[in-house]
This record gives structure tokens, sequence and C-alpha cells, in this order.
């Protein structure tokens, strides 16, 4: 593995860099996001600007990320772990895989129980609408299989208005609320839109291509 190569792709859905290991709650929501999208892997001891920083120790390292897998994560997670030099400073990769038993929960600090997925270089809260979709059947691919004219109509809504919402999608395009559910869903975990919450509803925006 040419750590150096992987470290200039940057993070995004499914590299993420972290300096070091300090708290057992954000790993958790880490691991999550990527076993609940399409797997990925975590550099410790890269900075987020990509400097090798190294670290100090890996068995405490792999220890937090193993707590955090096991008991922060439900279902829990098995991460896969190697060691790498590189200019002498130790880089512990962890790799997760894609899940086939989404959705994984996150414990938080107020010990409650959080889906996460991976969008761009972010772990995001899920909305309701990716758990209910993740815990479907239907939800085997984040990929885009074509752009069809529902898709184009909801880009051409959203470079007008900015955002929308579940209901403005079904009556545009006069789609029925699962199939409509569907074809955001889909967006979502290609990382073309990103879910919102107010404290009146749910929208969605549009994300830029990474």
């Amino acid at each position: 593995m040419n750590i150096k190569r992987l470290i200039l792709q940057g993070e995004g859905t499914t590299l993420d860099f972290k300096k070091t290991i300090t708290n057992t709650e954000k790993i958790a929501k880490s691991l999550v996001a990527f076993a609940n999208n399409k797997g990925g892997q975590l550099l410790i001891g890269v900075a987020d600007d990509g400097t090798i920083k190294g670290v100090k120790s890996e068995d405490e390292e792999r220890y937090m990320i193993s707590k955090a897998a096991h008991q922060f994560c439900k279902p829990a997670i098995e991460p896969d772990f190697e060691e790498i030099y590189v200019d002498d400073k130790l880089v512990l990769v962890v790799t997760i895989a894609e899940s086939d038993l989404k959705p994984h929960y996150a414990l938080d600090e107020h010990k409650k129980w959080w889906v996460y997925y991976r969008v761009q270089d972010k772990s995001i809260l899920a909305s309701k609408i990716i758990v209910d979709m993740l815990k479907s059947s239907d939800a085997e691919s984040g990929q885009l299989i074509s752009y069809t004219d529902q898709e184009a109509k909801l880009f051409r809504f959203l470079e007008d208005e900015g955002r929308i919402t579940l209901k403005q999608f079904c009556k545009i395009t006069r789609s029925s609320h699962k199939k409509a559910q569907k074809i955001l869903v889909r967006l979502i975990l290609a990382g073309l839109l990103k879910p919102n919450t107010s404290e009146k509803e749910e929208y969605y925006t549009q994300l830029s291509v990474k």
C-alpha cells in the first residue's frame, strides 16, 4: 500500500485522516458512517492537511478503535488493522468494509444511538429517510444507474429554489412517496444531495461533485 499516494487523493467518501484517537464516541461515528455507505479507510497518524505525524502507541490506538467498534457500534463492526511505516513514522491503517447489516448505530456521549453515513469527506447524521432506506432490501447501492427525467426536474428545481422537500419533489414529478424517497436516497448516497433538518421540516440541498 502506497500511503503517500493514498494521502494525495485527499479525504473523501472512502478515506478519512485522524491525527490521533482521543474520543471513542467520535471514532464510532466514523466507523458507522463507512459501514453504512461503501466502506472506507481511516489513516491514523495523519493530520487533516495530509501531514504524516505518526502514532505514538499503536496498541493504544488499536484498543480505542476496537472498543468503539464493539461497544459503541450496533451491530458491532470488525475493523481490519495494518501498520505501515512512512519515513520512519508509523501510520495505522484501519479498513472498514461496507456492511451487510445496515444500518449501524453509533452511541453518543448522551448514551443515545444514532445512524451516520459518509457523504464526501464528512460523516453525517442520517435523516429518517436514509435510515428507512438502509433498513430496506432496496438500499443496495449508492451509485446512480441513470439520470432520469425526475432527477432532471429535481435539479432544475434546486437551481431555482436552492432546496426541496420530499413533498415538493413528489408534486413536481407526480411520483408516489415511496418512489420519490428512493430517488432522493440514491442521490444522497451518491454524494449529490445533502439532507437537512430544521425545526419544521426535512429538506434537501445540492452538493457539488468532489
